[in-house]
C-alpha cells in the first residue's frame, strides 16, 4: 500500500521520528503481522532522509521489538522451536521465546587480549570482558554461557564502574551509538570444561551448541565478539535460504 510523503518535524531526531510513524502503522493495524515495510528508497523518498536516517529509524523500530530484518541467506538460533530475533537483545529475546531465564553476571572488566586484536583487526588489544551465565528461574537448569569482548573505546570506556544500561549489553551499545549493521557467526559443538559445567551445574563433557558470533559497524568497526555456549536441550540452529 503507497504511503504519502510527509516531512518530519525539526527538534526531535529524525530517526526516532521515522521509527514512531511506522510504530503507529504496525500498532494501528495499518501494516497486518508479516506485512514487509516500504523498501529503504522507498522510505528515503518518503520522509526525505537520507538512507543512514532510514536505517537508524529501522535500528530504532527493531531495538522497540516491532521488526526483525534479515538479507539473503541466514542463520537463526531458535529456543525450543521459537526463533530468537537477538537484534532486539539477548535478554528480550529469550523472553520473547519463552525462556523463563535468571542471569548472572560473572565478570565484567578489562582485559588485555592481543590475539582476539589481530583477528578482529583492531588495533588496541584492551577488551571490556562482559561474561554471563543464564538459568532457568523455576529450577535453575543451564540455558547458556555468554562470553562478550568489546573494543575498548572512549564510548564505553566507564562501563566497569557503571555498570551495564538498563542491566543489558543491548542498550549499553545502543547508548553509546555502537548499532550492529552486519557479521558472521561460526558454530560447531563444544564439550563443556570442568569450569564451565561449575558454572551451569552439569557434567563436565556435556556437549553445548557453541557459536562465535562478530557484530560490525556500518563503517566496518568491530563493535562486539561473543562466544556463547548453549544448551543443545533448548537451542538449535535454523537455517533460511
Amino acid at each position: 500500500m503507497a504511503r504519502r510523503a510527509m516531512q518530519l518535524t525539526p527538534g526531535t531526531g529524525k530517526p526516532e521520528q521515522i521509527a514512531t510513524v511506522l510504530e503507529h502503522e504496525i500498532r494501528s493495524g495499518l501494516l497486518g503481522f508479516g506485512d514487509r515495510l516500504q523498501s529503504e528508497n522507498e522510505l528515503v523518498q518518503r520522509f526525505s532522509v537520507s538512507r543512514n536516517t532510514v536505517r537508524k529509524g529501522l535500528e530504532e523500530l527493531s531495538s522497540r521489538g516491532l521488526i526483525t530484518t534479515k538479507v539473503g541467506i541466514g542463520s537463526f538460533v531458535t529456543f525450543d522451536g521459537m526463533p530468537v530475533d537477538d537484534a532486539i537483545g539477548w535478554s528480550r529475546a529469550l523472553a520473547n521465546a519463552g525462556a523463563n531465564a535468571e542471569t548472572r553476571t560473572l565478570r565484567l572488566e578489562v582485559i588485555e587480549d592481543a590475539e582476539l586484536a589481530a583477528r578482529l583487526g583492531v588495533e588496541s588489544s584492551s577488551f571490556i570482558a562482559v561474561d554471563r551465565a543464564r538459568t532457568n528461574a523455576d529450577d535453575g537448569h543451564a540455558i547458556s554461557i555468554e562470553r562478550s569482548r568489546l573494543p575498548l573505546s572512549p564510548e564505553l570506556e566507564d562501563i566497569p564502574l557503571r555498570g551495564l544500561r538498563e542491566g543489558t549489553l543491548h542498550q549499553t551499545l545502543r547508548g553509546a551509538g555502537l548499532v550492529p549493521d552486519h557479521g558472521e557467526e561460526w558454530v560447531d559443538i563444544e564439550m563443556l570444561s570442568a569450569a564451565d559445567a561449575a558454572i551451569l551445574d552439569c557434567a563436565p563433557g556435556t556437549p553445548f551448541l557453541r557459536t562465535r558470533r562478530l557484530t560490525r559497524a556500518a563503517d566496518g568497526r568491530a563493535i562486539e565478539f561473543v562466544t556463547s555456549l548453549l544448551n543443545p536441550a533448548h537451542f538449535a540452529l535454523h537455517l533460511e535460504f
